[in-house]
């Protein structure tokens, strides 16, 4: 005959259900901890490899190819993008918040500029076509380099300086707008390159 509880006999000759076997309270803590533990790191798994990767390398730091950099990251970033901007050379003065504000816009050997490079390379020409550009930006709205830049920041856009071109430049990491990353070496700029879904050099 069957029955749904196992019995053991006691002394008195009596049936009496088989006891459960006891956990320590402290271990089962411990093993539910665990397993919360790997649930999370499960779910942050999951996350990082949905998120998008990008790696900008800027080098050029003329006043219309400041733009590229900060709009590609910026809007990369409202998408929810992991995106890293690393400049160096040149492209370093589109984070020094002094140099920042006096970038100039070459009129020489610009194929959109419509003069020819004997006019575009007198005395004044690069002043007047940065000034016609910003013309045209603040009749269009559009955002200026220092606004891009706070922009970039405040949606998580990591712009970082390289190390080696402050010490070229003989920069100080106080010439630089707040949140900027300093000291950032080119290994480390590869390895962001390396891991990213998307690399772009400007």
């Amino acid at each position: 005959m069957s029955t749904d509880n196992p019995t053991t006999t006691a002394e008195d000759g009596k049936a009496e259900p088989e006891s459960e076997p006891e956990f320590d309270p402290a271990e089962l803590q411990a093993l539910r901890e665990r397993v919360d533990e790997l649930e999370a790191s499960v779910a942050d798994s999951d996350g990082a490899d949905d998120q998008k990767r990008m790696t900008i390398i800027a080098t050029q730091g003329s006043f219309d190819m400041a733009y590229p950099p900060l709009i590609l990251a910026s809007t990369a970033a409202a998408f929810g993008w992991d995106v890293v901007v690393f400049h160096t050379f040149w492209g370093l003065d589109i984070l020094h918040e002094e140099k920042s504000k006096n970038l100039k816009l070459s009129a020489v050997g610009n194929p959109n500029m419509p003069v020819p490079n004997a006019v575009a390379a007198l005395p004044g020409m690069d002043r007047m076509a940065t000034r016609m550009m910003q013309k045209k930006i603040d009749e269009n709205g559009t955002a200026t380099i220092e606004e891009l830049i706070e922009l970039s920041l405040e949606t998580g856009v990591d712009l970082q300086a390289c190390q080696m071109t402050i010490e070229l430049m003989d920069y100080d990491e106080d010439d630089f707008y707040d949140g900027v990353t300093t000291g950032v070496g080119a290994a480390t700029a590869l390895q962001h390159m390396v891991d990213a879904d998307i690399q772009l050099l400007v």
